[in-house]
């Protein structure tokens, strides 16, 4: 256990962080499971009009550093290259 007045502090504070992270990360989750949805119905229409919320999503995650730049940045790529082969 943490016995220093620093180390209990920093105790508190990551595990405040990582409610919040772990919040984040499934909010990114949820997004890509929807676009999922959205693609497996073939529904390209609305897939388009979501892209760009996704986009916005991945890259809060992804400049919180909760996951990687180019983590995002395949996904997106991915859903892109579903999209236009629809």
């Amino acid at each position: 256990m943490a016995n220093t007045k620093s180390a209990i502090k920093r105790v508190r504070r990551i595990s405040r962080q990582t409610i919040v992270n772990k919040s984040r990360k499934n909010r990114f989750r949820k997004a890509i499971k929807k676009m999922n949805v959205l693609l497996e119905k073939g529904n390209k229409k609305e897939a388009l009009g979501f892209l760009p919320k996704l986009n916005s999503e991945l890259m809060k995650i992804a400049k919180t550093g909760i996951i990687k730049r180019q983590n995002a940045s395949r996904n997106i790529s991915r859903i892109t290259k579903k999209i236009n082969n629809l």
